[in-house]
């Protein structure tokens, strides 16, 4: 760019899965556009990942509709790079307008005239709309419980790669979602003492009778649902693709050494205490994948499916010493703990975004991701529209019906009455 103002119809801030969308069904409709990018297009899928991580959903299903994987099979689990080639593979296939490199540092209303300005480290924007799509993985969360000049290596799961960047000795992970148990495994596997701190969770099966989990969510009409259950918006997935998928089960790593313990509560002298509830949030994720189980066989009853049973997936294992005896407090030093890993999500950053378009908490107001305020659209946030929203196929889906909602706006705007003409 130049010192002078660049101007274009819709800016799209982000060129992760949600931007690339976004540009597709622009492009579609014929709107002039422009996507920018802080790092490269999915640069989040190689830089802010760990090294073994694949994709939590098979092929067929983790993608768009309109390109398959060329590098992994449908029933496969995609690796973090080959995620990442695919979004600029598709990005390339329609000549996306993408600009990388630059950084937005603030989005304002224009006065007396239509738009907004956008300051960038690369100069002045101009845009009569602007899509925030920068997605629900924005800023790293670790919650201030343990000081963070103890003396320990303390990262945040963005930041882990591999087994070999830690020091020696033992490690707590704390947060028991997708990413949690995965690295967990991973340092257990490496020869790391390793404690998982495990709150509530959801716990699908990877699979159950000849069918992914993802293949179960769609037929039962799981993936399309608009409204949540009251204290589930935001509830833990525990499930894996790693090692060719599997289903997650807390006890099997505890029998595999991996310490489970409560809910991370406090630090003191050295000490971390933990909530007496590991054993019911394990309950309750057995709850969730049970309930799966039954509801996938009401469905092969009712429609008469052919798929052979699968009485063993309904079998649980025996509590393991850790759960029958819950360890309430983890003296750091003693147990020899040299790191401490949180897997415990990320929170949105839309400071840049000085626009009427939040409330009182800094939460996005808006109705299936167009704003509150006339011209600025959100995409990639948790149930944006229905709980695969933040997921790549449900991405592309709500990109469209945003990009049919700003076609209308223009179609309003070019109005002209006869009597004008």
């Amino acid at each position: 760019m130049t010192t002078e103002i660049l101007k274009t119809d819709t800016l799209v801030v982000g060129a992760g899965q949600a931007g690339v969308a976004m540009s597709e069904h622009l492009t579609a409709l014929k709107i002039p556009h422009l996507v920018i990018e802080r790092n490269r297009i999915a640069g989040h899928w190689r830089s802010r990942r760990w090294d073994s991580l694949v994709a939590n959903g098979p092929a067929w299903h983790d993608r768009f509709p309109n390109m398959t994987f060329t590098d992994v099979s449908p029933d496969g689990f995609a690796p973090k790079e080959s995620v990442a080639d695919y979004f600029e593979a598709y990005a390339d296939s329609f000549n996306a307008p993408i600009r990388t490199g630059i950084d937005v540092r603030k989005v304002t209303r224009n006065e007396g005239r239509p738009g907004f300005t956008i300051e960038t480290s690369e100069g002045v924007i101009e845009a009569l709309r602007v899509v925030a799509a920068t997605g629900p993985f924005q800023k790293p969360v670790i919650p201030p419980v343990i000081p963070q000049d103890i003396g320990l290596t303390q990262i945040h799961s963005a930041d882990y790669h591999n087994p070999q960047q830690l020091p020696s000795g033992g490690v707590l992970v704390v947060g028991a979602g997708s990413s949690g148990v995965q690295i967990a495994e991973e340092l257990c596997r490496a020869g790391k003492k390793v404690w998982l701190s495990v709150g509530a969770h959801d716990r699908p099966p990877r699979s159950y009778r000849q069918r992914d989990f993802c293949w179960w969510l769609g037929v039962l009409g799981q993936w399309d649902a608009t409204t949540t259950q009251p204290g589930k918006e935001h509830v833990t997935i525990a499930v894996s693709g790693a090692n060719g998928g599997y289903t997650i089960d807390f006890r099997k790593l505890a029998n595999e050494g991996v310490n489970l313990v409560g809910v991370t509560r406090g630090f003191q002298e050295g000490v971390v205490s933990f909530a007496d509830d590991l054993v019911q949030n394990i309950a309750n994720g057995d709850a969730s994948y049970l309930g799966m189980l039954r509801a996938a066989d009401e469905y092969i009853a009712r429609n008469g499916l052919d798929l052979p049973a699968e009485p063993e997936a309904h079998c649980i294992l025996p509590d393991p010493p850790c759960m029958t005896d819950p360890q309430l407090r983890l003296d750091l030093a003693a147990e020899g703990i040299t790191s401490i890993i949180w897997a415990t999500g990320y929170a949105t950053d839309f400071s840049w975004l000085q626009v009427d378009a939040f409330d009182e908490q800094g939460k996005p107001c808006h109705q299936r991701g167009i704003s509150t305020e006339p011209g600025i659209y959100f995409l990639g946030l948790p149930w944006l529209s229905r709980r695969g929203s933040t997921f790549i196929w449900g991405v592309w889906h709500d990109a469209k019906y945003i990009a049919d909602q700003i076609a209308i706006q223009r179609q309003y705007m070019t109005y002209h009455p006869a009597t004008e003409s």
